[in-house]
């Protein structure tokens, strides 16, 4: 069933100089003078939530978007009407909406947070779709599988409008511990797809993104009217640092959500996408320890996807997406792996700009982010049983922390146990005088490279979860 409504005329009111200007990062040098020649090469697809933007955000950074939990928000995919529509065989295009994290070291994390999430509240969704109050859809579909996805088509000649839920708040995927914790950002992307000439909606099209954080019932409010107030009070000059506040969230262009490169791979290679599996490993406390029913390496991100001067320009533009350079794949259509390589890291950063720039000649010459401190683990209860070979002592695990953070080292101590960082109520380091020492990020920063600890836990009577010892 197709719902149609009367369509407001602010559909059709937004000016080219406000998307030049709001697409604008996007594009970079070279490709900016190439689609300002070509308006062929332009994205046809414009995705805006209304909702304001907050005004206490640098001018360097990301905007940032306040949403209230279960409040309906509306997204408007425009149709920019600046060119024709060749690329796009069928009459309707298939999005899905997410949210997902921001933060990178969470999405590595995304099962388990998101099946913690789904055990303390049973039977609801992250995200959800308001029909009635939705424009030109149709199929409108919520995947109970995917709690934080929604998908629905519609028709790219015509405006069209989604209202969204958000049900979740930041601060639920933070470690509690006496109250005022700062909420993780997180992110709402629009991933578009055409179908294939099997009639799938399987194709990538565009994809656009904007960072958001999600408030109890009217905090949102709350918390806007405080960034006002706070700027309000600064000198100009020091306004002149903060982005102005908008009435309305453009998304920004972004590479597709690894799930969009999974299914594209299903139809036209066997490459598999970069998107991390939770261990199947899982985890059994008992009181005074913890045991894993299997034991396992610590996930690593891997780094023996290597560029290769023999890739050919498609091995190239399928590596160009699968790390996460899609915006780029359009200027390097023709590249061999050997062309690319030739480039240096000067040459990048004119083309991609800075941060893309580097990232790109650093994941090229496969130059992996070293952890910035390693620790060595034991669970108590293998202290006790007999070695698996002669010769053999305790086995250990090996935490590479990429930030000297308490909540860093209570992420890496969950995912090797495969149980969300909620379930670590705190962390403490013994003594050799038997004293238990709250562990602080300041403990964290101090400690020495490759110290080895025996692990245990204790169960929190107050609550579901487990105090964590090193000794």
């Amino acid at each position: 069933m197709l719902f149609c409504h009367p369509q407001p005329e602010s559909y059709h009111q937004h000016s080219a100089s406000y998307i030049r200007e709001a697409l604008a990062p996007f594009l970079k040098n070279e490709e900016a003078r190439l689609m300002a020649e070509n308006g062929a090469k332009r994205t046809p697809f414009q995705y805006i939530l209304c909702a304001a933007t907050s005004p206490a955000v640098k001018q360097q950074e990301e905007a940032l978007t306040y949403l209230n939990q279960g409040q309906s928000y509306e997204i408007r995919m425009l149709n920019r009407k600046l060119v024709e529509y060749t690329d796009i065989s069928s009459k309707y295009v298939k999005s899905i909406v997410r949210v997902v994290f921001h933060d990178r070291r969470l999405q590595y994390m995304e099962h388990q947070q998101l099946e913690g999430w789904k055990w303390n509240r049973p039977g609801d969704r992250i995200l959800d779709i308001d029909i009635p109050l939705s424009v030109g859809i149709l199929e409108p579909c919520s995947d109970p599988l995917h709690l934080n996805t929604i998908e629905f088509l519609w028709d790219p000649l015509k405006n069209a409008s989604v209202f969204i839920q958000v049900n979740c708040i930041s601060t639920e995927f933070t470690p509690r511990k006496h109250g005022g914790e700062k909420g993780v950002p997180f992110r709402i992307q629009v991933d578009t797809y055409t179908t294939n000439e099997h009639g799938e909606y399987v194709e990538h099209f565009h994809s656009s993104s904007c960072q958001v954080k999600v408030f109890k019932p009217k905090g949102a409010d709350r918390k806007l009217k405080t960034d006002r107030e706070k700027i309000d009070k600064k000198t100009p000059q020091d306004r002149e640092k903060y982005q102005p506040s908008h009435d309305a969230t453009l998304l920004k262009e972004c590479s597709p959500w690894p799930d969009a490169l999974n299914l594209t791979s299903h139809s036209t290679s066997s490459t598999p996408s970069p998107i991390y599996h939770s261990s199947p490993t899982s985890c059994t406390f008992t009181e005074g320890n913890c045991s894993p029913n299997q034991q396992g390496e610590l996930f690593m991100p891997s780094c023996s996807d290597h560029l290769l001067p023999s890739s050919s320009p498609q091995d190239t533009q399928q590596w160009l997406h699968r790390h996460r350079f899609s915006p780029f794949s359009r200027l390097f259509t023709s590249f061999s792996g050997a062309d690319l390589l030739r480039m240096t890291r000067e040459d990048l950063i004119q083309i991609c700009g800075p941060a893309d720039g580097i990232r790109l000649f650093n994941t090229m010459k496969g130059r992996c982010v070293q952890p910035r401190l390693t620790i060595y683990v034991c669970q108590q209860q293998a202290r006790n049983q007999p070695s698996i070979k002669p010769g053999c002592g305790e086995i250990y695990h090996a935490l590479y922390l990429e930030e000297l953070t308490l909540l860093d080292l209570s992420e890496k101590i969950a995912t090797l146990y495969n149980i969300t960082p909620q379930q670590i109520t705190q962390i403490y380091r013994q003594k050799t005088t038997g004293i238990h020492i709250l562990v602080s990020d300041e403990m964290v920063q101090n400690l020495r490279e490759e110290t080895s600890f025996i692990i245990s836990t204790i169960r929190d009577e107050n609550t579901d979860g487990y105090h964590v010892v090193l000794k």
